[in-house]
């Protein structure tokens, strides 16, 4: 019985959780349904015999077949409707495929007409601007030249009256035999004044190196000089605190040896005391000693018995002695 509300308990009437006047509706609507309450028959209605059952049955059973029948046929035609459908794309599918091949080669050689054409036109340009940077490079140089030429002329002009003394130096004097003689020597002259000014530069350079390299040294031996002080200082200070630690230690461990050999020498004479005594237990007893000297737990344990014994003894001659002398004394 569904209900719009949940529910802890029910009743006939409805909810018991509820009020009767607020449950009483969900009964109703509980009721008025039959998909999920099935109502049953009345006490005196007849129910369905067997021929009746047969012949639902038998009629639902034809109706299923003519349905299958019917589903059969369809699932044929839809069946035949597929095999023509697959054949047409399998047709279509080697069209596309055809069709595809021949795009994909196409786009491939236009892909490579591309990249040819974008090679050959960044060569191009590269030559161009190659070209354009000579042709640039060539005006500058030929405006140069202009300039020149006319600087050129502007300066031979000017130098001309010192030409005619050239003439008349060389004409005088027997050393030059002519103007260019005298041209070269003078260029000779002032090339050999410009490397003896290099060289006394490179010189005076060399001298000035030498001096900052040997200050260099210097500064480097006075400081190496004190770091080996200053570790000759340091060492010498280790030195100090560690042959102070070794006299401390030689103390330490000379007084560790005399302590061992005290050690040793008290235990040696325990060892002879207890021998000795171990003997002269033997002796007041009259037996021969059977214990070596090594076997220190067994002499022990003699010793010790034996002590016992003689302490008993002592006591029991110290009872009688006590004894005797309260007699005396009550006589």
């Amino acid at each position: 019985m569904p209900r719009r509300k949940p529910t802890i308990k029910t009743d006939v009437i409805g909810d018991l959780d509820l009020n009767p006047e607020v449950a009483i509706d969900d009964y109703r609507v509980s009721r008025q349904q039959d998909q999920f309450f099935v109502k049953p028959p009345n006490w005196d209605s007849a129910g369905d015999t067997i021929e009746m059952l047969y012949i639902a049955n038998l009629r639902e059973y034809d109706a299923m077949k003519q349905v299958q029948s019917q589903l059969l046929k369809d699932a044929k035609r839809q069946t035949a409707m597929n095999v023509q459908r697959i054949r047409k794309m399998y047709k279509i599918q080697e069209r596309l495929r055809k069709r595809f091949v021949e795009v994909n080669g196409f786009i491939k050689d236009c892909a490579d007409k591309k990249r040819s054409a974008d090679k050959s036109i960044r060569e191009e340009t590269v030559l161009h601007e190659e070209l354009t940077k000579e042709i640039d490079e060539c005006k500058i140089s030929v405006a140069e030249l202009g300039t020149f030429r006319n600087a050129l002329k502007a300066t031979v002009d000017q130098y001309q009256p010192y030409e005619r003394v050239l003439e008349e130096v060389v004409k005088v004097s027997n050393i030059f035999t002519s103007t260019k003689d005298c041209i070269d020597r003078c260029d000779a002259l002032m090339l050999a004044q410009v490397e003896i000014n290099k060289l006394e530069s490179l010189k005076l350079n060399e001298i000035e190196e030498m001096r900052q390299r040997m200050v260099q040294i210097t500064s480097d031996a006075a400081l190496t000089v004190l770091g080996l002080k200053n570790d000759l200082a340091r060492l010498d200070r280790s030195y100090v605190n560690s042959r102070a630690t070794c006299l401390k230690w030689e103390k330490i461990l000379s007084t560790c040896k005399d302590t061992t050999s005290h050690y040793n020498l008290d235990k040696e004479r325990m060892l002879d005391g207890i021998q000795i005594l171990y003997r002269m237990l033997c002796k007041r007893r009259d037996i021969v000693p059977s214990y070596h000297s090594y076997e220190i737990d067994h002499i022990m344990t003699f010793a010790m018995r034996e002590i016992s014994l003689l302490s008993a003894v002592l006591q029991e001659l110290e009872a009688n002695k006590g004894d005797k002398v309260g007699a005396g004394r009550l006589c």
